[in-house]
């Protein structure tokens, strides 16, 4: 077999492919267009992931308790202890966030000889290991501890512990439309009811 050179024109006119000259070129341009997409998609990607999982902050369980925010009046319709009182409370959420407190006041009570009208208290609700905790204090020295629960959108229920010596307690809140009713009611050891020490309603001021 003879070998026949390529002509100076075919050279010169790239009519042939397959020159050594040509592959060198095929190689580089594979070879820079494999780095170039190395280099650019590990960017595009992290972008991609973090354009579809946004990172979100932590919910605040206190929020479950955002119908309960606000001034409310109040006005006795019930219990045990058969008092006639009329006053004021206020929920709000204080020390940044972190704590929804109760302050109420009183305008008016009548009651019996041995009810305190002239009753002050204070409530704090915390959340504390992914779950919502009170702790009320009152004038007379009284301390309770709370877990509070909300059975639906609407209303809240703090109960202390059954394992503490002494009767049982259970604080209802349940928001009607515009209105809000509450009940302070007692469970004590041996019993099977609970008894309502106090109940209240009243809108939204």
């Amino acid at each position: 077999m003879r070998f026949t050179p390529l002509s100076r024109n075919a050279r010169k006119s790239g009519a042939v492919s397959g020159t050594p000259l040509e592959c060198r070129r095929e190689r580089f341009a594979v070879t820079w267009s494999a780095t170039v997409a190395l280099v650019l998609l590990p960017p595009l990607l992290a972008g991609g992931l973090c354009a579809q999982t946004p990172v979100q902050a932590p919910a605040n369980p206190l929020d479950a308790l955002q119908f309960l925010e606000g001034t409310w009046e109040a006005k006795t319709s019930g219990g045990s202890r058969g008092p006639t009182a009329a006053g004021t409370y206020v929920f709000r959420k204080e020390l940044d966030g972190h704590i929804l407190a109760r302050h109420s006041s009183s305008d008016s009570c009548k009651g019996p000889a041995d009810f305190d009208c002239d009753h002050h208290d204070l409530l704090y609700v915390y959340p504390e290991g992914g779950s919502l905790k009170a702790i009320y204090f009152d004038g007379e020295g009284h301390v309770i501890h709370y877990d509070v629960s909300t059975p639906s959108s609407n209303m809240a229920v703090f109960l202390s512990s059954a394992s503490q010596p002494g009767p049982q307690f259970r604080l209802t809140y349940e928001r009607k439309e515009t209105a809000m009713s509450g009940k302070f009611q007692m469970h004590m050891p041996g019993q099977t009811e609970w008894r309502s020490y106090l109940e209240w309603s009243g809108p939204k001021k």
